[in-house]
Protein backbone atom coordinates (compact mmCIF):
# COMPACT_ATOMS: atom_id res chain seq x y z
CA UNK A 1 0.00 0.00 0.00
CA UNK A 2 1.29 3.51 -0.85
CA UNK A 3 0.26 6.94 0.33
CA UNK A 4 -0.39 10.21 -1.43
CA UNK A 5 1.22 13.50 -0.30
CA UNK A 6 -0.55 16.81 -0.63
CA UNK A 7 2.37 18.68 0.94
CA UNK A 8 5.08 19.89 -1.41
CA UNK A 9 8.57 18.58 -0.69
CA UNK A 10 11.83 20.41 -1.21
CA UNK A 11 14.03 18.07 -3.27
CA UNK A 12 17.26 19.96 -2.56
CA UNK A 13 16.57 19.98 1.17
CA UNK A 14 15.82 16.24 1.08
CA UNK A 15 19.08 15.65 -0.76
CA UNK A 16 21.28 17.62 1.62
CA UNK A 17 19.59 16.18 4.68
CA UNK A 18 20.74 12.77 3.43
CA UNK A 19 24.32 13.75 4.18
CA UNK A 20 23.25 12.14 7.44
CA UNK A 21 21.90 8.84 6.18
CA UNK A 22 18.16 8.52 6.70
CA UNK A 23 17.28 12.15 7.42
CA UNK A 24 16.25 12.82 3.83
CA UNK A 25 14.08 9.71 3.82
CA UNK A 26 12.49 10.70 7.15
CA UNK A 27 11.81 14.14 5.66
CA UNK A 28 9.97 12.35 2.84
CA UNK A 29 7.95 10.42 5.46
CA UNK A 30 9.70 7.12 4.57
CA UNK A 31 10.20 6.11 8.17
CA UNK A 32 11.18 2.46 7.66
CA UNK A 33 13.87 3.28 5.13
CA UNK A 34 14.96 6.31 7.14
CA UNK A 35 15.53 4.39 10.40
CA UNK A 36 17.38 1.62 8.58
CA UNK A 37 19.71 4.16 6.98
CA UNK A 38 20.15 5.96 10.31
CA UNK A 39 21.32 2.66 11.79
CA UNK A 40 23.81 2.33 8.93
CA UNK A 41 25.01 5.88 9.64
CA UNK A 42 25.57 5.05 13.30
CA UNK A 43 27.65 2.03 12.25
CA UNK A 44 29.67 4.35 10.01
CA UNK A 45 30.32 6.73 12.91
CA UNK A 46 31.41 3.85 15.15
CA UNK A 47 33.69 2.49 12.44
CA UNK A 48 35.30 5.88 11.81
CA UNK A 49 35.93 6.53 15.52
CA UNK A 50 37.20 3.07 16.45
CA UNK A 51 39.11 2.10 13.29
CA UNK A 52 38.99 4.78 10.61
CA UNK A 53 40.72 7.72 12.30
CA UNK A 54 43.57 5.60 13.77
CA UNK A 55 44.01 3.83 10.42
CA UNK A 56 44.35 7.09 8.47
CA UNK A 57 46.67 8.53 11.12
CA UNK A 58 48.84 5.41 10.87
CA UNK A 59 48.86 5.67 7.08
CA UNK A 60 50.10 9.27 7.29
CA UNK A 61 52.84 8.65 9.86
CA UNK A 62 53.68 4.97 9.11
CA UNK A 63 54.46 4.63 12.79
CA UNK A 64 56.46 6.50 15.39
CA UNK A 65 58.18 3.78 17.44
CA UNK A 66 60.25 0.99 15.86
CA UNK A 67 59.29 -2.59 16.84
CA UNK A 68 56.13 -1.30 18.52
CA UNK A 69 54.70 0.10 15.29
CA UNK A 70 54.71 -1.98 12.10
CA UNK A 71 54.76 0.41 9.14
CA UNK A 72 53.59 -2.19 6.63
CA UNK A 73 50.56 -3.15 8.72
CA UNK A 74 49.71 0.52 9.20
CA UNK A 75 49.92 1.06 5.45
CA UNK A 76 47.66 -1.93 4.83
CA UNK A 77 45.10 -0.77 7.40
CA UNK A 78 45.12 2.73 5.95
CA UNK A 79 44.61 1.40 2.42
CA UNK A 80 41.66 -0.67 3.58
CA UNK A 81 40.15 2.34 5.32
CA UNK A 82 40.40 4.43 2.16
CA UNK A 83 38.37 1.80 0.32
CA UNK A 84 35.84 1.80 3.17
CA UNK A 85 35.59 5.58 2.92
CA UNK A 86 34.95 5.30 -0.82
CA UNK A 87 32.19 2.74 -0.20
CA UNK A 88 30.67 5.07 2.41
CA UNK A 89 30.79 7.98 -0.03
CA UNK A 90 29.01 5.92 -2.69
CA UNK A 91 26.30 4.96 -0.17
CA UNK A 92 25.80 8.62 0.76
CA UNK A 93 25.60 9.72 -2.88
CA UNK A 94 23.05 7.01 -3.66
CA UNK A 95 20.95 7.94 -0.63
CA UNK A 96 21.09 11.64 -1.48
CA UNK A 97 19.94 10.91 -5.01
CA UNK A 98 17.19 8.63 -3.69
CA UNK A 99 15.90 11.31 -1.32
CA UNK A 100 15.89 13.95 -4.08
CA UNK A 101 14.16 11.68 -6.61
CA UNK A 102 11.58 10.59 -4.04
CA UNK A 103 10.77 14.21 -3.20
CA UNK A 104 10.27 14.95 -6.90
CA UNK A 105 7.97 11.93 -7.27
CA UNK A 106 5.90 13.11 -4.31
CA UNK A 107 5.60 16.59 -5.82
CA UNK A 108 4.48 15.07 -9.13
CA UNK A 109 1.70 13.15 -7.40
CA UNK A 110 3.22 9.67 -7.59
CA UNK A 111 2.91 7.16 -4.79
CA UNK A 112 6.07 6.09 -2.96
CA UNK A 113 6.70 3.20 -0.54
CA UNK A 114 6.22 4.21 3.10
CA UNK A 115 5.92 1.15 5.32
CA UNK A 116 8.61 -1.46 5.88
CA UNK A 117 6.64 -4.01 3.89
CA UNK A 118 6.27 -1.65 0.94
CA UNK A 119 9.98 -0.73 1.14
CA UNK A 120 11.18 -4.33 1.09
CA UNK A 121 8.71 -5.20 -1.64
CA UNK A 122 10.00 -2.31 -3.74
CA UNK A 123 13.60 -3.40 -3.18
CA UNK A 124 12.73 -6.95 -4.24
CA UNK A 125 10.87 -5.86 -7.37
CA UNK A 126 13.12 -3.04 -8.56
CA UNK A 127 16.46 -3.58 -6.87
CA UNK A 128 16.95 -7.35 -6.98
CA UNK A 129 19.68 -7.16 -9.69
CA UNK A 130 21.58 -4.68 -7.52
CA UNK A 131 21.35 -6.98 -4.51
CA UNK A 132 23.06 -9.68 -6.56
CA UNK A 133 25.79 -7.47 -8.02
CA UNK A 134 26.69 -5.38 -4.95
CA UNK A 135 28.45 -8.30 -3.14
CA UNK A 136 30.48 -8.96 -6.30
CA UNK A 137 31.56 -5.32 -6.48
CA UNK A 138 32.51 -5.33 -2.80
CA UNK A 139 34.52 -8.52 -3.26
CA UNK A 140 36.23 -6.98 -6.29
CA UNK A 141 37.06 -3.84 -4.31
CA UNK A 142 38.87 -5.78 -1.60
CA UNK A 143 40.32 -8.56 -3.78
CA UNK A 144 41.55 -6.40 -6.69
CA UNK A 145 41.52 -2.71 -5.81
CA UNK A 146 42.95 -3.23 -2.32
CA UNK A 147 46.19 -4.99 -3.43
CA UNK A 148 46.65 -2.41 -6.19
CA UNK A 149 46.25 0.41 -3.70
CA UNK A 150 48.78 -1.16 -1.32
CA UNK A 151 51.25 -1.57 -4.19
CA UNK A 152 50.67 2.05 -5.18
CA UNK A 153 51.48 3.28 -1.69
CA UNK A 154 54.56 1.05 -1.32
CA UNK A 155 55.97 2.59 -4.51
CA UNK A 156 56.15 5.93 -2.67
CA UNK A 157 57.97 4.58 0.41
CA UNK A 158 61.55 3.49 1.11
CA UNK A 159 60.62 -0.17 1.70
CA UNK A 160 63.84 -2.10 0.96
CA UNK A 161 66.38 -4.37 2.66
CA UNK A 162 67.58 -1.43 4.82
CA UNK A 163 64.06 -0.62 6.01
CA UNK A 164 62.24 -3.80 7.03
CA UNK A 165 59.39 -3.34 9.53
CA UNK A 166 59.02 -3.58 12.45
CA UNK A 167 62.73 -3.18 13.24
CA UNK A 168 62.85 -0.16 10.93
CA UNK A 169 60.00 2.19 10.17
CA UNK A 170 59.08 3.11 6.62
CA UNK A 171 59.01 6.70 5.40
CA UNK A 172 57.22 8.39 2.53
CA UNK A 173 59.76 9.37 -0.14
CA UNK A 174 57.47 10.73 -2.83
CA UNK A 175 58.50 9.98 -6.40
CA UNK A 176 62.11 9.17 -5.51
CA UNK A 177 61.77 5.52 -6.57
CA UNK A 178 60.51 6.52 -10.00
CA UNK A 179 63.33 9.05 -10.34
CA UNK A 180 65.87 6.38 -9.33
CA UNK A 181 64.73 4.27 -12.28
CA UNK A 182 65.87 6.98 -14.70
CA UNK A 183 68.65 8.63 -12.67
CA UNK A 184 70.64 5.79 -11.08
CA UNK A 185 72.89 4.27 -13.75
CA UNK A 186 72.36 0.69 -12.53
CA UNK A 187 68.58 0.86 -12.58
CA UNK A 188 68.47 3.05 -15.70
CA UNK A 189 70.52 0.54 -17.70
CA UNK A 190 68.56 -2.41 -16.34
CA UNK A 191 65.17 -0.75 -16.88
CA UNK A 192 66.01 0.31 -20.43
CA UNK A 193 67.28 -3.16 -21.35
CA UNK A 194 64.42 -5.03 -19.71
CA UNK A 195 61.73 -2.70 -21.03
CA UNK A 196 62.99 -2.87 -24.63
CA UNK A 197 63.25 -6.67 -24.51
CA UNK A 198 59.78 -6.88 -22.94
CA UNK A 199 58.29 -5.02 -25.90
CA UNK A 200 60.27 -7.06 -28.43
CA UNK A 201 59.34 -10.31 -26.68
CA UNK A 202 55.66 -9.38 -26.50
CA UNK A 203 55.46 -8.33 -30.13
CA UNK A 204 57.44 -11.27 -31.58
CA UNK A 205 56.07 -14.08 -29.39
CA UNK A 206 52.42 -13.00 -29.61
CA UNK A 207 52.57 -12.28 -33.33
CA UNK A 208 54.24 -15.63 -34.01
CA UNK A 209 51.64 -17.65 -32.12
CA UNK A 210 48.80 -15.73 -33.79
CA UNK A 211 50.26 -16.23 -37.27
CA UNK A 212 50.83 -19.95 -36.66
CA UNK A 213 47.37 -20.38 -35.14
CA UNK A 214 45.59 -18.55 -37.96
CA UNK A 215 47.63 -20.30 -40.67
CA UNK A 216 47.07 -23.81 -39.27
CA UNK A 217 43.34 -23.12 -38.85
CA UNK A 218 42.95 -21.88 -42.42
CA UNK A 219 44.96 -24.75 -43.88
CA UNK A 220 43.24 -27.41 -41.76
CA UNK A 221 39.80 -26.12 -42.76
CA UNK A 222 40.41 -26.28 -46.50
CA UNK A 223 37.98 -28.69 -48.29
CA UNK A 224 40.76 -30.77 -49.87
CA UNK A 225 42.40 -31.57 -46.49
CA UNK A 226 41.72 -35.12 -45.30
CA UNK A 227 41.81 -36.46 -41.73
CA UNK A 228 40.96 -33.07 -40.26
CA UNK A 229 40.18 -34.53 -36.85
CA UNK A 230 43.61 -36.16 -36.69
CA UNK A 231 45.28 -32.86 -37.44
CA UNK A 232 43.05 -31.17 -34.88
CA UNK A 233 44.20 -33.57 -32.16
CA UNK A 234 47.85 -33.08 -33.14
CA UNK A 235 47.52 -29.30 -33.04
CA UNK A 236 45.97 -29.50 -29.58
CA UNK A 237 48.85 -31.48 -28.06
CA UNK A 238 50.87 -28.39 -26.99
CA UNK A 239 47.78 -27.16 -25.16
CA UNK A 240 47.01 -30.53 -23.57
CA UNK A 241 50.39 -30.78 -21.83
CA UNK A 242 50.78 -28.46 -18.77
CA UNK A 243 52.80 -25.42 -19.79
CA UNK A 244 55.40 -25.68 -17.04
CA UNK A 245 56.23 -29.25 -18.10
CA UNK A 246 56.59 -28.18 -21.73
CA UNK A 247 58.78 -25.21 -20.80
CA UNK A 248 61.13 -27.28 -18.66
CA UNK A 249 61.29 -29.92 -21.39
CA UNK A 250 62.21 -27.26 -23.92
CA UNK A 251 64.87 -26.07 -21.48
CA UNK A 252 66.52 -29.47 -21.88
CA UNK A 253 65.72 -29.57 -25.59
CA UNK A 254 67.77 -26.39 -26.15
CA UNK A 255 70.67 -27.43 -23.92
CA UNK A 256 73.90 -26.36 -25.63
CA UNK A 257 75.79 -29.61 -25.28
CA UNK A 258 73.27 -32.46 -24.96
CA UNK A 259 70.01 -30.87 -26.12
CA UNK A 260 68.09 -32.48 -28.98
CA UNK A 261 68.15 -29.23 -30.98
CA UNK A 262 71.96 -29.25 -31.31
CA UNK A 263 72.44 -33.03 -31.27
CA UNK A 264 69.61 -34.19 -33.54
CA UNK A 265 67.50 -31.47 -35.15
CA UNK A 266 70.19 -29.17 -36.56
CA UNK A 267 72.41 -32.08 -37.80
CA UNK A 268 69.33 -33.51 -39.55
CA UNK A 269 68.71 -30.17 -41.28
CA UNK A 270 72.38 -30.03 -42.29
CA UNK A 271 72.07 -33.44 -43.95
CA UNK A 272 69.07 -32.28 -45.96
CA UNK A 273 70.67 -28.93 -46.78
CA UNK A 274 74.43 -29.58 -46.98
CA UNK A 275 75.25 -25.93 -47.61
CA UNK A 276 74.16 -25.11 -44.04
CA UNK A 277 76.59 -25.41 -41.13
CA UNK A 278 75.04 -24.52 -37.77
CA UNK A 279 77.74 -25.90 -35.52
CA UNK A 280 77.01 -25.75 -31.79
CA UNK A 281 74.43 -23.03 -31.27
CA UNK A 282 74.66 -21.46 -27.75
CA UNK A 283 70.92 -21.51 -27.13
CA UNK A 284 71.18 -21.03 -23.35
CA UNK A 285 74.51 -19.26 -22.98
CA UNK A 286 74.12 -16.47 -25.52
CA UNK A 287 71.39 -13.87 -24.83
CA UNK A 288 70.43 -13.45 -28.50
CA UNK A 289 69.94 -17.17 -29.14
CA UNK A 290 68.12 -17.57 -25.81
CA UNK A 291 65.68 -14.87 -26.88
CA UNK A 292 65.13 -16.59 -30.22
CA UNK A 293 64.49 -19.89 -28.43
CA UNK A 294 62.01 -18.23 -26.05
CA UNK A 295 60.02 -16.76 -28.95
CA UNK A 296 59.93 -20.13 -30.73
CA UNK A 297 58.81 -21.96 -27.59
CA UNK A 298 56.01 -19.46 -26.94
CA UNK A 299 54.89 -19.77 -30.55
CA UNK A 300 54.58 -23.52 -29.99
CA UNK A 301 52.77 -23.17 -26.67
CA UNK A 302 50.40 -20.39 -27.70
CA UNK A 303 49.17 -21.28 -31.17
CA UNK A 304 46.65 -24.07 -30.22
CA UNK A 305 44.33 -21.59 -28.51
CA UNK A 306 44.36 -19.33 -31.57
CA UNK A 307 43.85 -22.39 -33.79
CA UNK A 308 40.70 -23.43 -31.93
CA UNK A 309 39.30 -19.90 -31.88
CA UNK A 310 39.91 -19.25 -35.57
CA UNK A 311 38.63 -22.70 -36.59
CA UNK A 312 35.29 -21.91 -35.00
CA UNK A 313 35.15 -18.54 -36.76
CA UNK A 314 35.99 -20.05 -40.16
CA UNK A 315 33.19 -22.58 -39.86
CA UNK A 316 30.70 -19.76 -39.26
CA UNK A 317 31.65 -17.79 -42.41
CA UNK A 318 28.95 -18.31 -45.08
CA UNK A 319 30.25 -20.23 -48.09
CA UNK A 320 28.18 -17.92 -50.32
CA UNK A 321 30.78 -15.18 -49.79
CA UNK A 322 33.57 -17.34 -51.20
CA UNK A 323 31.39 -18.54 -54.09
CA UNK A 324 30.56 -14.98 -55.03
CA UNK A 325 34.25 -14.05 -54.80
CA UNK A 326 35.17 -16.92 -57.16
CA UNK A 327 32.55 -15.77 -59.65
CA UNK A 328 34.05 -12.26 -59.48
CA UNK A 329 37.48 -13.74 -60.27
CA UNK A 330 39.07 -13.22 -56.83
CA UNK A 331 42.36 -14.95 -56.13
CA UNK A 332 43.04 -16.99 -52.99
CA UNK A 333 44.95 -14.08 -51.50
CA UNK A 334 42.11 -11.65 -52.25
CA UNK A 335 39.58 -13.97 -50.63
CA UNK A 336 41.76 -14.18 -47.54
CA UNK A 337 42.40 -10.44 -47.37
CA UNK A 338 38.86 -9.28 -48.16
CA UNK A 339 36.72 -11.99 -46.54
CA UNK A 340 38.56 -14.33 -44.19
CA UNK A 341 40.80 -11.89 -42.32
CA UNK A 342 38.11 -9.22 -41.69
CA UNK A 343 35.72 -11.88 -40.40
CA UNK A 344 38.42 -13.28 -38.09
CA UNK A 345 39.38 -9.84 -36.74
CA UNK A 346 35.74 -8.83 -36.25
CA UNK A 347 35.34 -11.63 -33.71
CA UNK A 348 38.83 -12.43 -32.45
CA UNK A 349 40.50 -9.00 -32.26
CA UNK A 350 39.93 -8.65 -28.47
CA UNK A 351 41.34 -12.15 -27.94
CA UNK A 352 44.39 -11.36 -30.07
CA UNK A 353 44.96 -8.22 -28.02
CA UNK A 354 44.69 -10.25 -24.82
CA UNK A 355 47.50 -12.50 -26.10
CA UNK A 356 49.80 -9.48 -26.26
CA UNK A 357 48.86 -8.35 -22.75
CA UNK A 358 49.29 -11.90 -21.45
CA UNK A 359 52.76 -12.30 -22.94
CA UNK A 360 53.75 -8.87 -21.64
CA UNK A 361 53.45 -10.42 -18.19
CA UNK A 362 54.27 -14.03 -19.09
CA UNK A 363 56.43 -14.84 -16.09
CA UNK A 364 56.47 -18.64 -16.24
CA UNK A 365 58.27 -19.14 -19.56
CA UNK A 366 60.98 -16.59 -18.78
CA UNK A 367 61.62 -17.98 -15.31
CA UNK A 368 61.35 -21.71 -16.05
CA UNK A 369 63.27 -21.76 -19.33
CA UNK A 370 66.52 -20.13 -18.19
CA UNK A 371 65.72 -18.07 -15.07
CA UNK A 372 65.97 -14.84 -17.04
CA UNK A 373 69.56 -15.59 -18.06
CA UNK A 374 72.15 -15.90 -19.31
CA UNK A 375 74.20 -13.12 -17.75
CA UNK A 376 73.03 -9.90 -16.18
CA UNK A 377 72.24 -6.38 -17.32
CA UNK A 378 72.52 -4.88 -13.82
CA UNK A 379 69.98 -4.05 -11.16
CA UNK A 380 69.39 -7.73 -10.49
CA UNK A 381 67.96 -8.32 -13.98
CA UNK A 382 69.07 -11.06 -16.36
CA UNK A 383 69.58 -10.54 -20.09
CA UNK A 384 66.24 -12.19 -20.95
CA UNK A 385 64.22 -10.96 -18.00
CA UNK A 386 61.01 -9.12 -18.80
CA UNK A 387 59.54 -6.58 -16.41
CA UNK A 388 57.46 -9.08 -14.44
CA UNK A 389 60.36 -11.49 -13.87
CA UNK A 390 62.61 -8.57 -12.93
CA UNK A 391 60.05 -7.54 -10.32
CA UNK A 392 60.15 -11.06 -8.92
CA UNK A 393 63.93 -10.88 -8.60
CA UNK A 394 63.76 -7.44 -7.00
CA UNK A 395 61.60 -8.87 -4.21
CA UNK A 396 63.34 -12.23 -3.71
CA UNK A 397 67.04 -11.43 -4.03
CA UNK A 398 69.31 -11.19 -0.98
CA UNK A 399 68.88 -7.39 -0.92
CA UNK A 400 65.18 -6.97 -1.82
CA UNK A 401 63.94 -3.67 -3.22
CA UNK A 402 60.21 -3.80 -2.52
CA UNK A 403 59.52 -0.14 -3.22
CA UNK A 404 61.40 -0.26 -6.53
CA UNK A 405 59.49 -3.41 -7.48
CA UNK A 406 56.22 -1.62 -6.72
CA UNK A 407 57.28 1.35 -8.85
CA UNK A 408 58.08 -0.94 -11.78
CA UNK A 409 54.75 -2.72 -11.22
CA UNK A 410 52.88 0.56 -11.56
CA UNK A 411 54.77 1.33 -14.75
CA UNK A 412 53.78 -2.08 -16.13
CA UNK A 413 50.15 -1.48 -15.19
CA UNK A 414 50.08 1.90 -16.91
CA UNK A 415 51.64 0.46 -20.07
CA UNK A 416 49.30 -2.53 -20.24
CA UNK A 417 46.17 -0.50 -19.47
CA UNK A 418 47.07 2.27 -21.94
CA UNK A 419 47.96 -0.07 -24.79
CA UNK A 420 44.91 -2.24 -24.15
CA UNK A 421 42.52 0.71 -24.11
CA UNK A 422 43.97 2.15 -27.31
CA UNK A 423 43.90 -1.15 -29.18
CA UNK A 424 40.44 -2.12 -27.91
CA UNK A 425 39.14 1.25 -29.06
CA UNK A 426 40.91 0.84 -32.40
CA UNK A 427 39.20 -2.50 -33.01
CA UNK A 428 35.87 -1.33 -31.49
CA UNK A 429 36.10 -4.13 -28.95
CA UNK A 430 33.77 -2.24 -26.60
CA UNK A 431 31.07 -1.88 -29.26
CA UNK A 432 30.41 -5.51 -30.09
CA UNK A 433 26.67 -5.02 -29.77
CA UNK A 434 26.68 -2.52 -32.65
CA UNK A 435 27.98 -5.07 -35.17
Amino acid sequence: MTHEHSQKQNPRLAMWLSLVLGLGQLYNKQRAKGFILLAVFLLEVIEIITFGIPAIAGLITLGDTPVVDHSLFLLIKGSMQIIIFVVMAIIHIVCMKDAKDTANLINQGFSVPMTAKETFQGIYENGFPYLLTIPAYLAMAFAIVFPVLVTLFIAFTNYDFRHVPPQKLLDWVGVRNFLNIVQLSTFRTAFGSVLSWTFIWTLCASTLQIIIGVATAIIANQPFIKFKRVFGVIFLLPWAVPAFISIMSFGNFFNDSIGAMNVQVLPFIEKILPFLDFGIVPWKTDPTFTKIALVMVQGWLGFPYIYILVSGILQSIPSDLYEAAVIDGATAWQKFWKITLPMILAVAAPTFISQYTFNFNNFSIIYLFNNGGPGSVGGGAGSTDILISWIYKLTTQTSPQYSMASAVTLIISLIVISVSLVTFKKFNAFNMEDR
